[in-house]
């Protein structure tokens, strides 16, 4: 991949991209394979109609980039940062991304599946409408998330930061005990046994 580059329909296997830097970068209908994108800084790029398998986007970072019509499985994402972003159509299975950041980022239509959150920094996100289920979310920041209609099913909601964002947000009722420490923190209630 280059620069200003437009991959059509290209088949991208076990490519070495760790640590480049890639401006105005679009990619349609493209397949990502075992490919390593860790460090990577990525701007200004366009993922449309793309599926990422089995790759390595740890510790990459973006800016004013999109995914849009994104499948993404098996992939390691640890440290991620799509500051500022946009996702829509996107559906994450099986993934890595502890310590990813979203700040700013705008979510349509966005599923995470099996995935592993733990410290994700989602803070000013507009991540209405999406959808965590079976994810680890221990220790997620929501603070300033718009969370309107997002949905949280079967996922550890322990020591969340910015619960208070969770406001028109459901939430698997089978969730809401581990969700009652950070409200009750959130709220200043002590907690004591009896």
């Amino acid at each position: 991949m280059k620069d200003e580059g437009v991959y059509l329909g290209a088949d991208f296997t076990g490519c070495d991209l760790s640590g480049s830097r890639l401006t105005s970068v679009e990619l349609d209908g493209c397949r990502l394979n075992a490919v390593d994108l860790s460090g990577a800084h990525l701007t200004s790029t366009l993922f449309s109609n793309v599926v990422i398998d089995r790759s390595d986007l740890s510790n990459a970072r973006t800016s004013k980039s999109s995914f849009l019509c994104v499948g993404i499985r098996t992939s390691r994402m640890t440290g991620l940062g799509w500051v500022g972003g946009r996702l829509r159509d996107v559906t994450v299975d099986d993934c890595r991304l502890d310590l990813a950041n979203f700040r700013g980022t705008k979510m349509t239509r966005t599923i995470f599946s099996g995935c592993n959150l733990k410290q994700a920094d989602f803070q000013n996100a507009d991540i209405s409408g999406v959808i965590f289920e079976d994810c680890d979310l221990t220790g997620v920041t929501f603070s300033g998330a718009n969370m309107e209609g997002t949905r949280i099913i079967d996922s550890a909601l322990v020591g969340i930061r910015g619960v208070d964002s969770m406001r028109g947000a459901a939430v698997a009722s089978r969730d809401l005990v581990a969700l009652a420490y950070s409200l009750a923190r959130a709220l200043d209630i002590n907690i004591i046994d009896s």
